[in-house]
C-alpha cells in the first residue's frame, strides 16, 4: 500500500511540475508575438497513478484562418487609404488646381479681345499658356512620384513575401521531420513561429491554407495560385513591366522557372501588395491619363483654331503648342521588327479618350487593330481595325473609322499578333510644350474680312464670315498671305434668287443663293466649296446690291478669331469615354473635366475610407475572438499557477507521508 502511495505521490508531483512548467511557459510568452498559449492534460493510470502528461497548443484553425482573412482586406485598405488620401490632398489643393491655370488663360484671352493689337495683353495670354504647361508638368509630376514610390514598395513587399514564403517552406520541413515521433510535443515552437509567418504572409497577400501531409500547411493566395506546397517547395514573386518596364506587374514563378503573369483583379488580390496595385489601377493611372487627355485636348482645340486665325504680323496663325509623340512599348512576345509611334491626328484631340490603347498587328501585313483599355488593361468598347498606307495611319486613309484621335507611324514589319501598348496620355502632360512665346503669334485676327457696299439699297447683308481651313486652298502661302482667288464680289441681279459673282475663277458669273443664304460659297459647289472660307447673304437685297469679301489686311484690332479662341473654355472637346451612339453625352468642357477628376480621387478616397473602417472592425472582433481562445490571459495563468502550487505542495506531503511509512515498515521488518 505504502509502495502504491509513493508511486502515486511521485506522479502527482511530476503531473503538477508539467502543469507549472506550461504554466510559467504561458506567463513568461505572454508579450511575444505569435506565441499561441499551451495546456497540459494528464489521464488516470489503473493503480490511480497520474500518467504522463499531454500538452497542445490551444488553437481554433477556423478562427486563424477568420483572423488571416480579415487582416488581408484590413491592410489592403489600410495601405489604399493612405496612398490615395496623400493624393486626394494634393490634388485637392487650390495651389494645383488646374482648372485654376485654365481659367487663367481664357479669362487674359478675353482681356486680350479688348486691346487685340496690344502686346502686353498677348504676352500676358503667352504667359499664362506656359504656366497651364508647368502645371499640368506639376501634377503629372505628382502621379509620376506616386508611381516610382508604388514600385519601391512592391519592389520591398515582394521582398519580404518571398521570405515569409521560403520561411514557410522550410518550417513545413521541420514539423513533417518530428511529425509522428516523440519530438513532436517540442516543436511548439517551430508551429507558432509557421503560424505567424503566415499571419504575416496574410498582410500582404490574400492567402487560403490547407493541411498536407504530416503536419504541413499548404498555402495558396486567394486567387487560386499555390505558394506554398508539399515537401518545403514553393514559388516566389517577382516584380517586372511587360511592355513597360516602368510599370511593374506581381507575377508568380513557378517551379519549372517560368515567370507567369498573375492575371487577377487587384481588388482580389488583398493585403498590402493588393493595396497598392489598386491605388496605383484606380488612382494613379486614371489620373495621369485624364491630366494628359485634357492637355492635348486643349493643345490642339488651341492650335487648330488659332491656324484659322491671322496674327500680329499679318501671318496666318500657327502652333501656340507642341504636341509630344509617344514611342509604342512593344511586348516581349512580338516577333516581328516593327515600331509603333502615336501623336493626336491634327484636329481630332477632342476624339481622345482617357486611356491607354493596344495596337496588335493582323494577318493584313498593312493592317492593325487599334483597342483602348482600361486601368487594368481590359477592353473598352470595340475595336477599331484600320489600314496604313506609306506607314501612316490616320483619319485621311481610313475615313469613318473611329480612331480615338490617334495618328499612328508604322515603322518595320510586324508579325501577326505582334502588340503595342500606346500610353500617349500618361506621358503628354508632362512632354506638352509651348511652340512660341511670342504674344504677335496669337491669331486673334480673321483673315478675311466682309463689306456691304455704301450704295445699296436693299436690306441685304453679308455676314461676317467664317474660316474652315487655311490649307483647303483659298489662301496663299506667300508673305504676306493673300487669297488665291482674289477678293470676291457679289451682285444682286434682276431675277428673284439671282445673283452675279466675281473673282479670280471668272467675272460675273451667274449664280443662284436661295433664301435663308446660308454658307454662300457651300451651296455653289466647285469651285468655291474648296475655299476653306463661308460666308452668309443675309435679308433682302436690291438688283444692284453689292457685296464683297478680301483678304484682312491690316486688320490687327480685329478680334473674331481671338472671340472663337475664347470659347473653347466652355467648349465640349474632353471626351468621356469610346461610347460612339449620337444620345451619349460623350463630352465635357476643360474644367468639367477636371472638376470630374478630383472629384472621383475623393469618392473613391471617401469609399475605401468607409470600407477599411468597416474591416478594421472585423479584424479586431476576428483578433478578440483568436485571442480569447490562443492568447495569455494573465489572470487565469496566475490562478492556475496558485493551483498548481498548491497541487504540487500537497503531493510533496503525500511523498513525504509515503516515504515515513515505508520507512516505519522497513524498521519493523528488521
Amino acid at each position: 500500500m505504502s509502495f502504491n502511495l509513493l508511486n502515486i505521490a511521485n506522479s502527482g508531483i511530476r503531473a503538477n511540475s508539467e502543469l507549472l512548467q506550461t504554466t510559467s511557459k504561458n506567463i513568461a510568452n505572454v508579450n511575444t508575438d505569435g506565441y499561441v498559449r499551451e495546456r497540459t492534460e494528464h489521464s488516470t493510470m489503473i493503480d490511480n497513478q497520474v500518467g504522463r502528461g499531454n500538452t497542445y497548443r490551444l488553437l481554433n484553425e477556423f478562427a486563424q484562418k477568420q483572423l488571416n482573412r480579415d487582416t488581408s482586406n484590413k491592410t489592403f485598405f489600410d495601405q489604399f487609404v493612405v496612398e490615395s488620401n496623400r493624393v486626394d490632398t494634393l490634388f485637392s489643393e487650390e495651389s494645383n488646381s488646374l482648372s485654376t491655370s485654365i481659367n487663367s488663360l481664357f479669362n487674359n484671352v478675353q482681356e486680350s479681345l479688348n486691346q487685340p493689337s496690344s502686346t502686353v495683353a498677348r504676352s500676358l495670354v503667352m504667359t499664362d499658356a506656359e504656366n497651364l504647361i508647368n502645371q499640368m508638368d506639376r501634377l503629372s509630376g505628382i502621379v509620376l512620384d506616386q508611381k516610382n514610390v508604388v514600385n519601391q514598395q512592391l519592389d520591398i513587399f515582394t521582398d519580404e513575401a518571398n521570405g515569409l514564403i521560403q520561411k514557410i517552406g522550410t518550417l513545413n520541413q521541420d514539423i513533417a521531420a518530428v511529425n509522428g515521433t516523440n519530438n513532436a510535443a517540442d516543436a511548439s515552437s517551430t508551429f507558432n513561429e509557421r503560424d505567424k509567418a503566415i499571419r504575416d504572409l496574410s498582410k500582404l497577400i490574400d492567402i487560403e491554407t490547407l493541411d498536407g501531409p504530416n503536419g504541413e500547411k499548404l498555402i495558396f493566395m486567394g486567387t487560386g495560385e499555390a505558394v506554398v506546397m508539399q515537401n518545403g517547395s514553393f514559388n516566389l514573386f517577382s516584380t517586372t513591366g511587360d511592355p513597360d518596364p516602368n510599370f511593374k506587374e506581381l507575377k508568380l514563378d513557378v517551379n519549372g522557372g517560368k515567370a507567369v503573369p498573375l492575371e487577377v483583379d487587384a481588388s482580389k488580390l488583398k493585403g498590402k501588395i493588393g493595396g497598392l496595385l489598386a491605388f496605383r489601377d484606380d488612382i494613379l493611372v486614371p489620373a495621369q491619363n485624364q491630366i494628359g487627355q485634357m492637355g492635348l485636348a486643349l493643345a490642339d482645340a488651341f492650335n487648330q483654331q488659332n491656324h484659322l486665325g491671322m496674327d500680329a504680323n499679318g501671318k496666318l496663325g500657327g502652333d501656340i503648342f507642341n504636341i509630344p509623340t509617344a514611342k509604342g512599348f512593344a511586348y516581349q512576345a512580338n516577333t516581328g521588327g516593327a515600331g509603333v509611334s502615336a501623336t493626336v491626328e491634327p484636329g481630332k484631340g477632342s476624339n481622345l479618350p482617357a486611356s491607354d490603347f493596344i495596337v496588335t498587328y493582323t494577318a493584313n501585313p498593312n493592317e492593325v487593330s487599334i483597342q483602348p483599355v482600361d486601368n487594368k488593361g481590359e477592353p473598352l468598347g470595340a475595336a477599331t481595325t484600320a489600314t496604313f498606307v506609306g506607314g501612316e495611319i490616320n483619319s485621311a486613309n481610313n475615313p469613318g473609322v473611329d480612331l480615338f484621335g490617334l495618328q499612328l507611324t508604322m515603322a518595320g514589319v510586324g508579325n501577326e499578333g505582334d502588340k503595342f501598348q500606346i500610353k500617349l496620355n500618361s506621358e503628354a502632360a508632362a512632354n506638352i510644350t509651348l511652340a512660341t512665346g511670342r504674344g504677335e503669334d496669337l491669331a486673334l485676327a480673321s483673315p478675311i474680312r466682309t463689306a456691304d457696299d455704301i450704295n445699296n439699297t436693299g436690306s441685304g447683308a453679308i455676314s461676317a464670315g467664317s474660316v474652315s481651313s487655311v490649307t483647303a486652298g483659298g489662301f496663299t502661302t506667300t508673305t504676306p498671305p493673300a487669297l488665291a482667288n482674289g477678293d470676291i464680289t457679289i451682285v444682286k441681279a434682276a431675277g428673284t434668287n439671282d445673283y452675279l459673282i466675281s473673282d479670280g475663277n471668272g467675272a460675273n458669273v451667274p449664280i443662284t443663293i436661295a433664301p435663308p443664304g446660308k454658307n454662300v460659297l457651300a451651296g455653289l459647289g466647285a469651285p468655291y466649296d474648296g475655299y476653306g472660307f463661308d460666308f452668309d447673304i443675309e435679308g433682302s437685297p436690291a438688283t444692284g446690291d453689292s457685296f464683297t469679301l478680301e483678304f484682312n489686311k491690316g486688320g490687327f484690332d480685329d478680334n473674331r478669331n481671338g472671340l472663337k479662341l475664347a470659347e473653347l473654355q466652355n467648349g465640349d472637346l474632353v471626351r468621356q469615354n469610346v461610347v460612339s451612339s449620337s444620345d451619349a453625352d460623350n463630352h465635357k468642357t476643360f474644367n468639367q473635366a477636371y472638376a470630374g477628376l478630383v472629384t472621383d480621387i475623393g469618392v473613391v478616397t471617401s469609399q475605401a475610407k468607409t470600407n477599411g473602417a468597416a474591416f478594421d472592425a472585423l479584424a479586431q472582433q476576428s483578433e478578440a475572438w483568436y485571442e480569447s481562445l490562443s492568447g495569455v490571459n494573465l489572470d487565469e495563468e496566475a490562478a492556475n499557477l496558485l493551483r498548481f502550487q498548491q497541487s504540487y505542495a500537497a503531493s510533496a506531503q503525500v511523498l513525504s507521508a509515503a516515504r515515513s511509512i515505508f520507512d516505519t515498515l522497513l524498521s519493523a521488518a528488521r
